[in-house]
């Protein structure tokens, strides 16, 4: 399964790039809102952490284009700074976790626990084929 990483700041998607490489994701970076689009309307990542803004998109406009374009994609926001109604609104929006940018090395091992529960939750939700059964 593979990991998309939506940040329109370098450092930020570099270093959690370099932090999911090293758990053994496979990772995807985009700075673009367009590939990003394209990469969810093209099956290539079923997670994705997403900055507060790309292309001078508001997460809060990219959420809802996202969903619409797979309902099932997971979407963990990683945003500084963060209004709480408006935290609300990707709640509802159908975001699966706000976290802050990670700092200290709790902060990145919460990002990935958070990223690993994604992906569990997502293996679990798959129905399950039976044997002879198409």
């Amino acid at each position: 399964m593979d990991l998309l990483i939506a940040d329109k700041d370098v450092d930020a998607r570099n270093q959690m790039a370099d932090l999911f490489t090293e758990a053994g994701y496979d990772v995807t970076v985009e700075n673009s809102a367009l590939n990003v689009l394209y990469d969810i309307l093209k099956g290539k990542a079923e997670v994705v952490l997403l900055g507060s803004e790309l292309d001078d998109l508001k997460a809060g406009d990219l959420v809802p284009l996202l969903k619409k374009c797979n309902r099932h994609l997971v979407i963990i926001l990683v945003a500084d700074d963060t209004p709480l109604p408006l935290i609300r609104k990707f709640r509802k929006e159908g975001i699966f976790y706000h976290a802050l940018r990670p700092v200290e090395p709790e902060d990145r091992q919460e990002i990935r626990d958070v990223v690993e529960c994604a992906f569990k939750n997502l293996l679990n939700a798959k129905p399950r084929r039976r044997p002879g059964y198409n």
